[in-house]
């Protein structure tokens, strides 16, 4: 089918690039224009502005949003809307909250504007493997996009999780899930980097792969970062940003009277971070890096 994405960083540039080699056509905006001429040569085609983006998609129109969340979000979903009809679909892909979801939803209903809030996981994988998908919304407007849904997913990767906000709140539970992860793999290794024998971390990463009960990508991508021993994350400083998802998966813990100890103990270490380092933390930002493309902090 014939789509719009407007948004081309890590995620959307090669999103595109999945639904091209899908099949289908994709009409591309970014505000570094280099960027759509990349994509151009790769078959998209390239719309000077939002406008322009949407005067070149058929009715019903679909457009995809993939910018960051936040105001960012808000000023590009608005702009998209000013140039569709009733009938048209927006979907936002980025980390957005589910109740600014539910919100916008609600806003777009009054003219007729449908939109689905679609969590997306895969990082800079997501081109080679797939990106799971978390969808929430009309499920008319679920139906009409379901081709973009199947080709960006591995099989079994994409979900109708419901009505506006589900997709996003799905995700946001899913983010804070892997913040634990994260945090009980980073510690492990700092207990084991600490002890009197002289381990190999990244042999041991590869080791738990092999039946480990705790084997999971995070470990391939443990072993990834680690590279060769002795030097292993001796250049990253200890610094691990959060983009807003533990935080409000904490919060809706708090809200929904559930206890979540880990996932708010794993955002505070987070925040310790930020203060005199860790190799906990360090561990945390390289594989931040492998599965999402995240800029590292390099000491001096």
């Amino acid at each position: 089918m014939r789509l719009g994405l407007v948004g081309l960083g890590k995620m959307g540039m090669n999103m595109t690039l999945r639904l091209l080699k899908g099949g289908h056509e994709v009409v591309v905006f970014d505000q570094d224009a280099a960027k759509g001429r990349t994509l151009a040569a790769q078959g998209a085609t390239a719309a000077e502005t939002v406008e322009a983006l949407c005067k070149k998609l058929p009715a019903p129109r679909v457009v995809w949003v993939m910018v960051p969340s936040g105001r960012i979000t808000e000023a590009v979903i608005d702009d998209v809307a000013s140039r569709l009809d009733r009938g048209d679909v927006i979907i936002d892909g980025g980390n957005s909250n589910f109740k600014d979801s539910q919100r916008r939803a609600a806003k777009l209903r009054e003219r007729g504007i449908r939109f689905l809030d679609a969590g997306t996981s895969g990082g800079v994988w997501g081109l080679q493997v797939g990106y799971c998908l978390m969808v929430g919304g009309e499920k008319a407007a679920f139906d009409l996009a379901e081709p973009i849904f199947r080709t960006l997913a591995p099989e079994s990767g994409y979900l109708y999780c419901g009505e506006s906000g589900a997709g996003h709140y799905v995700k946001m539970v899913h983010n804070g899930i892997e913040y634990g992860l994260l945090q009980a793999y980073a510690e492990g290794f700092e207990v084991l980097k600490s002890s009197e024998f002289p381990l190999d971390l990244r042999a041991i990463s590869h080791l738990w792969n092999q039946g480990s009960v705790v084997r999971s990508w995070l470990l391939e991508l443990a072993e990834r970062a680690f590279g060769t021993e002795g030097n292993a994350l001796a250049k990253i400083e200890g610094y691990v940003d959060d983009s807003g998802e533990g935080r409000w998966t904490v919060q809706a813990a708090i809200d929904q009277n559930v206890p979540a100890p880990v996932i708010t103990a794993s955002l505070l270490a987070r925040l310790a971070s930020r203060q005199p380092e860790s190799f906990s933390a360090k561990v945390i930002a390289a594989l931040r890096n492998q599965f999402g493309g995240h800029a590292m902090k390099v000491e001096k």
